[in-house]
C-alpha cells in the first residue's frame, strides 16, 4: 500500500468542505482530479470513508478514526518543510477560531502582535460564537479556539487562559441609570437585550442571574455586543457584556454601567485544542504568545 501526501489532503478537504466540489476549489486542482485521488484512496485502503447523503459526503465511522491521524500526518509533514525553511517561513498556516468578544476586541492586537514578532506568519482567524468554534474544532476545521463560555466536550481539551468580567449596562436616560443601588426585583421588571442562545457571555448571563431572578423580559437577542452596545444606548432596555466591549462607551458617556454586587459575574477565557491535534512549531509558538501577553 502506498498511500501518497495528496490522497491525504483530498481525504481532509473532502471531510471538511463536505463535498468535491468546494474541497476541489479550496485544493486549486480538478473536481476530476479530486474525485480520482478520494477513490484511489478509498481503494487502497479497501473501504469506504464516507456516507453519501444526496450531494453531501458526510463521514461514517471509518472516516471519522482516520481523520486525526490524516491531519497528524500532513501537519508533521508542513512542520517540517516550514522547519526547514527560511526562519521567516517558520510559522505555517495556523487556523484560529475565536469567539465574539475575543475574536472583535483581544484577538486582533495578539495577532498584530504575534505578526510583527514573526513577519512569515500566515494566520487566519474565524469569529463565531462559542457553539460554533467547539464544532469547528471538533471537525478540524480550526486548529485553536478562544471561547468565553463553556466546553464539556471529551475529545476537547480546555485551558483557562485569562479572568473577564461581565457588566450590566443602561443607557444614562434609563430609570435604573440615576440609582445608587439596584436590585433583584429592579432587574425582573425591566426589559433586556441580550446574545443569542449559544454565546459565551449568554451562558454565563443565564448561569448567574437566572438562579436571582424569576424571570427575565427578553425583548431583544442579537449574535453581536455592537449591536446590544446601540440599543441599549437608545433606551430601550438593560444589557449584558464583557467590560472589555464597553470601555469606549463608557468613557462617551453612551451607556453605564450599573451596580450589581448580589451577581457574580466574573468569568474564565479558555483556549481549546482538539487532544489529538498534532502541535507544530508554529502552533506552539502562537500559543506561548497568547499564554505570554494574558500573563
Amino acid at each position: 500500500m502506498r498511500i501518497t501526501l495528496k490522497q491525504l489532503e483530498v481525504f481532509i478537504a473532502v471531510a471538511q468542505a463536505g463535498n468535491v466540489t468546494r474541497a476541489a476549489e479550496g485544493l486549486n486542482i480538478t473536481q476530476s482530479a479530486t474525485s480520482m485521488a478520494l477513490a484511489d484512496f478509498e481503494s487502497q485502503l479497501g473501504r469506504k470513508l464516507f456516507d453519501r447523503i444526496g450531494k453531501r459526503l458526510q463521514l461514517n465511522d471509518t472516516g471519522r478514526l482516520l481523520l486525526p491521524k490524516a491531519l497528524d500526518a500532513v501537519a508533521r509533514v508542513a512542520d517540517i518543510e516550514h522547519l526547514a525553511a527560511s526562519d521567516t517561513a517558520l510559522i505555517g498556516p495556523l487556523r484560529i477560531g475565536a469567539s465574539m468578544t475575543i475574536g472583535n476586541y483581544m484577538m486582533p492586537g495578539l495577532i498584530g502582535s504575534f505578526m510583527q514578532q514573526h513577519p512569515g506568519a500566515q494566520l487566519m482567524l474565524e469569529v463565531a460564537n462559542t457553539r460554533h468554534i467547539i464544532q469547528a474544532l471538533e471537525q478540524f476545521q480550526i486548529d485553536l479556539g478562544f471561547i468565553e463560555g463553556f466546553c464539556h466536550e471529551p475529545d476537547i481539551e480546555v485551558i483557562p487562559w485569562c479572568r473577564d468580567e461581565l457588566v450590566i449596562f443602561a443607557a444614562p436616560s434609563h430609570p435604573l441609570a440615576s440609582r445608587k443601588t439596584v436590585n433583584e426585583e429592579d432587574l425582573a421588571n425591566a426589559d433586556w437585550i441580550l446574545r443569542e442562545p449559544g454565546s459565551g457571555t449568554r451562558e454565563v448571563f443565564d448561569n448567574a442571574v437566572l438562579g436571582r431572578i424569576h424571570r427575565i423580559n427578553l425583548l431583544l437577542e442579537f449574535g453581536h455586543s455592537e449591536a446590544i452596545k446601540h440599543a441599549v444606548a437608545s433606551g430601550i432596555g438593560l444589557g449584558c457584556a464583557s467590560r472589555r466591549t464597553l470601555e469606549d462607551a463608557f468613557r462617551t458617556g453612551s451607556v453605564v454601567p450599573l451596580p450589581t454586587p448580589f451577581l457574580n459575574l466574573e468569568r474564565e477565557l479558555y483556549l481549546l485544542i482538539h487532544r489529538q491535534k498534532y502541535r507544530t512549531h508554529g502552533l506552539e509558538t502562537f500559543l506561548q504568545h497568547c499564554r505570554q501577553a494574558m500573563a
